[in-house]
């Protein structure tokens, strides 16, 4: 069912900040930079690995990133699972008493198809699953 760690999702206040740490002390390469304006969310994806770091900045105070900054800080946000057949994962999950933050997926960063479990079911944990249809990785 879970290929792999997809990535791990940083909200930071600022990527021009916070680039410079991940980019020029871990030299991890920057593989682009994209905007979610659905999400209210500016998204810079860096390659560690086999896995990737998605850093993320808000763009409203409305964003949940906003949100999760001012109640919790700058820090890991989430981990996302990769999977095939994201729509049999979530009923999959919802069979097995997991509570769905998102029903059905949605369009994400990098043109992912996501869903968030409700980190309530997974012992404070926000996971995401994460089908990149048609792309490699």
């Amino acid at each position: 069912m879970i290929k792999k760690v997809d990535h791990i999702g940083i909200a930071v206040k600022s990527l021009e900040n916070t680039l410079p740490f991940y980019t020029d002390v871990l030299n991890l390469p920057l593989l682009a930079i994209e905007v979610v304006d659905s999400q209210k969310v500016k998204v810079a994806f860096l390659q560690a690995g086999q896995t990737k770091i998605e850093l993320l900045e808000p763009t409203s105070e409305e964003s949940t990133i906003a949100k999760f900054i001012e109640k919790r800080g700058e820090g890991i946000h989430h981990v996302a699972l990769g999977v095939d057949s994201i729509e049999e994962r979530i009923t999959e999950m919802k069979e097995k008493g997991i509570r769905m933050i998102d029903e059905q997926s949605r369009l994400g960063a990098g043109g992912a198809h996501i869903a968030f479990m409700h980190p309530k079911s997974a012992s404070g944990v926000l996971y995401e699953l994460c089908e990149k249809k048609g792309m490699k990785g």
